[in-house]
C-alpha cells in the first residue's frame, strides 16, 4: 500500500466541525481553533474543557445529537466518535458523499487525512507520523525531540526570517543566501538565544550579514523583529 502523501493544511478561517463531547473533542477543537479554524463542536453533552473553550471564544457549541446534513458546510470533520461504530460510519459516509476531509478519531480506516503528533516552535513546525500504526510511539519520538528543539528556536527562526529579507533586499544570490544560512546554521546563535543572551546573538547575525554585504545595525534588526513578532 502507498505511504501517506504529507501535506501543511491551510485551515484558517475555515468552517470545522467537531462532532463529539469529550476530552479528545476538547483536544481537537483546541487544536483546529488554534491553527485559526472557525470550529463548531457538535454533541447532546459537552465536558468540562469545551465549556471552558466555548467561554473564551475559541469554539461554538452546537448541543444536539448528529443528524444527517450536519455536516454541510465544513471544509474538515473530526469525530471523536470511536465510542460508538455506527454512528462512527454514519460521519463517515456522509463525508464521503460531500467530498470532505474526515478523520474519525483511532479508526485508521475511516480517515482520509491522519494527524501527526506535532512539536511547534513559533514558525518552525515538526511533525512525527507512524501513519497510524502506533501513535503512542509517535507522541514519543515528538516528546523527545523537544529536547533537541528548545524554546529558542521561536527566536531563532524569527531572527532568520529577518536576515533572510535583508539578504533578498540587497540582492543577495541563491546560492549566497543558502552558504549565509549554513553558517547561521551552525553558529552560537541559537545557543546564546537559548542562554537569553539576545544581545551577543544579534551581534553575531549582523557580523555574519556583514560578510555577505548586507551592512546593517543591531538596533534596526530588533526593530524589524518587532514588526514579525
Amino acid at each position: 500500500m502507498p505511504n501517506y502523501y504529507p501535506i501543511m493544511l491551510d485551515v484558517r478561517e475555515r468552517p470545522a466541525l467537531v462532532i463529539g463531547g469529550n476530552g479528545v473533542a476538547a483536544e481537537k477543537a483546541a487544536a483546529l481553533s488554534a491553527s485559526g479554524a472557525q470550529v463548531t463542536v457538535l454533541n447532546a453533552e459537552f465536558c468540562p474543557e469545551l465549556l471552558a473553550l466555548a467561554e473564551q471564544g475559541a469554539i461554538t457549541l452546537r448541543q444536539k445529537a448528529y443528524a444527517a446534513g450536519d455536516l454541510a458546510g465544513a471544509f474538515v470533520v473530526v469525530a471523536a466518535t470511536t465510542y460508538d461504530p455506527q454512528l462512527s460510519e454514519v460521519i463517515w459516509n456522509e463525508a464521503q458523499e460531500r467530498g470532505q476531509l474526515v478523520n474519525i478519531v483511532d479508526v485508521p480506516t475511516r480517515c482520509n487525512f491522519i494527524v501527526p503528533s506535532i512539536l511547534r516552535r513559533g514558525q518552525l513546525t515538526i511533525a512525527v507520523s507512524t501513519e497510524g500504526a502506533s501513535p503512542s510511539l509517535s507522541k514519543r519520538i515528538r516528546q523527545r525531540l523537544e529536547g533537541l528543539f528548545p524554546a529558542a528556536y521561536d527566536s531563532y527562526i524569527q531572527l532568520a526570517v529577518v536576515a533572510r529579507t535583508h539578504l533578498r533586499q540587497h540582492g543577495v544570490s541563491y546560492a549566497q543566501r543558502d552558504a549565509f544560512f549554513g553558517e547561521y546554521y551552525h553558529s552560537e546563535i541559537l545557543n546564546l538565544l537559548a542562554e537569553d543572551n539576545a544581545q551577543q546573538a544579534l551581534a553575531l547575525t549582523t557580523d555574519l550579514l556583514r560578510r555577505y554585504g548586507v551592512a546593517i545595525s543591531t538596533e534596526a534588526i530588533l526593530d524589524d523583529l518587532a514588526a514579525v513578532s
